[in-house]
């Protein structure tokens, strides 16, 4: 038997949200694609008119070829100033979302506003069209696209300040996009990673971890049969949830057995106290400290996974202030 926890407390609002993504999921775990398809609201980019805090956005073709692109946030611009480069991966369990999904659109818009940042959100190709690695292949090629031509369509930008953010598949894709990166870029590329955000990512494994078994369906949001699925999806056919996508590092007990290049940026992750993956990222965590990284955690007890997409909740804000003083100060270590 295990112990199961009480619900975690939400705003009406957010419990209707959340409750409706549960519902565009079938018991097994699977999406109701058409039903789903009324909950992810596109919206367009705003190049010519920017919203009430003046963040403008425009949408850039990074590889016709595989429909790769990217909507860039820009601030309104301060003569002068050389901004930092937010690139950012949606979340969906690689199978779900956009970036012209309204709720990523909406928290990519808040990043560049605090931050002061100019967010880069790839439209990476997703499952189960695309499997492993389509996904990370896409982000490595966004960061040789800026490399190659900086963005010419946003405000000034420092490309030796270039960070890394995503939540969830996208958290997952920041340790796999920022691996390969430091472990093959050239000592010439103008882009440099400063850092990695993870926000509750998405790791796993065969194993059932104690959060897991102790946290499936205490919120709306996520439970291990969506979890399997968006693996079955996503790895290559055959594979187990062992696949190195998946399990990033050693099953506990002092391994440390996670690969990271010698150039691996600092990092910052996110955990959530109702989120059920939080086990497999609290090792993910001892791991790259194991591997003499550096790791700045930030906990949310009361928090669901996804909480970030929610400007309703006070957690929210409060991740995206820690995103900020994570990227000022590893921002200067650069520069100076």
């Amino acid at each position: 038997m295990t112990r199961r926890r009480r619900s975690p407390s939400l705003p009406c609002a957010v419990r209707v949200q959340a409750a409706g993504f549960a519902l565009g999921h079938r018991r097994d775990g699977s999406v109701r694609r058409l039903f789903f398809s009324l909950l992810d609201i596109h919206v367009r980019a705003k190049r010519r008119r920017p919203d009430a805090a003046g963040v403008r956005s425009v949408d850039v073709t990074i590889d016709a070829s595989r429909g790769l692109w990217a909507r860039v946030f820009s601030p309104s611009p301060t003569k002068g100033e050389a901004l930092p480069v937010v690139v950012f991966f949606h979340g969906g369990g690689f199978v779900l979302f956009s970036a012209a999904s309204f709720y990523y659109d909406r928290l990519c818009r808040r990043i560049c506003r605090e931050l002061r940042a100019v967010v880069v959100s790839v439209n990476y190709r997703l499952a189960p069209a695309h499997r492993f690695p389509a996904a990370y292949d896409d982000g490595l090629a966004a960061l040789r696209y800026l490399d190659a031509n900086g963005l010419p369509e946003a405000a000034a930008v420092d490309l030796s300040s270039c960070f890394l953010a995503g939540d969830s598949a996208g958290g997952n894709m920041v340790h796999h996009v920022a691996q390969r990166w430091a472990a093959s870029a050239s000592p010439s590329s103008t882009l440099r990673l400063a850092g990695a955000v993870l926000i509750q990512p998405f790791f796993g494994g065969e194993e059932r971890t104690e959060e897991e078994l102790e946290l499936d369906k205490a919120a709306l949001t996520l439970s291990l049969a969506r979890t399997d699925y968006y693996w079955r999806e996503f790895l290559p056919e055959g594979a187990t949830r062992d696949h190195p996508a998946a399990h990033v590092c050693g099953g506990g007990g002092g391994e440390h057995d996670v690969e990271v290049a010698e150039a691996f940026p600092a990092a910052m992750v996110a955990i959530g106290g109702f989120d059920l993956l939080k086990g497999w990222q609290a090792r993910y965590v001892e791991a790259l400290r194991g591997k003499g990284k550096a790791v700045r955690v930030v906990e949310y007890p009361g928090a669901i996974h996804g909480f970030c997409l929610f400007p309703e909740l006070a957690d929210s804000g409060e991740l995206v202030e820690e995103m900020k003083l994570f990227v000022q100060e590893h921002r200067t270590k650069r520069v100076q």
